[in-house]
């Protein structure tokens, strides 16, 4: 993932300078969108959300951060009813998610620092 934060050794997931771990997924059924899935306290938990979009968007063919947790992300899955990938996600998360069709990465950037300096406000 490029820009705005120090890679981690897992798939799809950066540390923010404030260290917390940000988590996306580029869709390629929609041309490489990058979609969000949120900002978590451990690089595990983004990498699982990863991993949970991963399988919803590409099944089997997904890779996986935690391969050797498939059968939960198939679970998942299977209790969405098929749903699309972002409400399949959201579903999972029980977050909002919100989809980007591009920006550029200082616009990415300074809203992530918005969103953190408000949370902490509250």
């Amino acid at each position: 993932m490029d820009g705005g934060g120090e890679q981690t050794k897992y798939r799809g997931v950066r540390r923010r300078t404030w260290g917390k771990f940000a988590a996306e997924i580029r869709d390629s059924s929609r041309h490489g969108v990058r979609v969000w899935l949120g900002t978590f306290d451990t690089a595990e938990e983004a990498a699982a959300a990863y991993d949970r979009s991963a399988y919803s968007m590409r099944g089997r063919n997904a890779v996986l951060n935690f391969p050797d947790q498939v059968h939960v992300y198939e679970a998942e899955a299977r209790r969405s009813g098929g749903a699309s990938s972002s409400t399949a996600t959201r579903q999972s998360q029980q977050r909002q998610v919100i989809e980007f069709e591009y920006l550029d990465d200082d616009v990415l950037q300074e809203m992530l620092n918005d969103h953190d300096r408000s949370t902490r406000n509250n």
